[in-house]
């Protein structure tokens, strides 16, 4: 669900939001260093620091959930997966997110990138049916499971005769990236766009080191 960015705009932003979530990078996880006195000869405790999961963020981190939503779903966990590295261009942390989605007038929230009207009528009948779109930035596994249940929704509109184009995995990529109605159009034989086509090309480079994420 890429789009395209107006890097002025993020540019000016990415300079806010990131001095405002400088804390979690410089905060310790544990207490601070006390200094060992004669009454108190206890040693100096390490200080740790645990980084969050969308520091150094690589979609391999959750091979476990895209191999068991996918099978959940019944669709390919590489393309999948694929469609991860392929949503990795833009900062994961749920602060930033929250903060873009300010400016952005059709915001895309989760790992995933998945917009609000997708997520809620994906989540129709489901096991995450309580869940709200909102809650994306914060929860991964709720992304991969939300993603993985729209390609099993776009696999369900594909027409049963399909031109030979694209494979099915290219067409519910095209899907994912330019809606349903458009991922038909292209079933039948219509040549993607080039912004559809960059994506599929993205895909395209994305495919192999999927296949190794999901080793792990």
């Amino acid at each position: 669900m890429a789009k395209r960015w107006s890097w002025v705009a993020v540019g000016v932003l990415l300079v806010g939001v990131w001095a405002a979530c400088s804390d979690h990078d410089t905060k310790p996880t544990s207490a601070p260093k006390t200094q060992p006195t004669a009454a108190d000869p206890r040693p100096t405790p390490a200080v740790t620091t645990t980084k969050p999961w969308y520091d150094d963020y690589d979609p391999a981190r959750f091979a476990p959930e895209v191999r068991g939503y996918a099978k959940q779903a019944g669709i390919n966990p590489q393309l999948l997966m694929a469609i991860l590295y392929n949503e990795d261009y833009k900062p994961h942390d749920p602060k930033f997110e929250r903060q873009w989605a300010e400016v952005d007038s059709d915001p895309a929230f989760g790992i995933a990138n998945m917009h609000k009207p997708a997520f809620d009528e994906t989540k129709r009948g489901r096991d995450f049916a309580k869940r709200k779109w909102e809650e994306l930035p914060d929860n991964p596994a709720l992304a991969i499971e939300a993603a993985a249940w729209h390609l099993h929704d776009l696999a369900e509109r594909l027409p049963s005769k399909r031109a030979a184009l694209y494979t099915k995995d290219e067409l519910l990529a095209l899907g994912y990236n330019a809606g349903g109605g458009n991922m038909r159009i292209f079933a039948r034989g219509r040549k993607a766009g080039s912004q559809a086509q960059s994506y599929l090309d993205r895909l395209h480079s994305n495919w192999a080191k999927s296949a190794e994420a999901l080793k792990s």
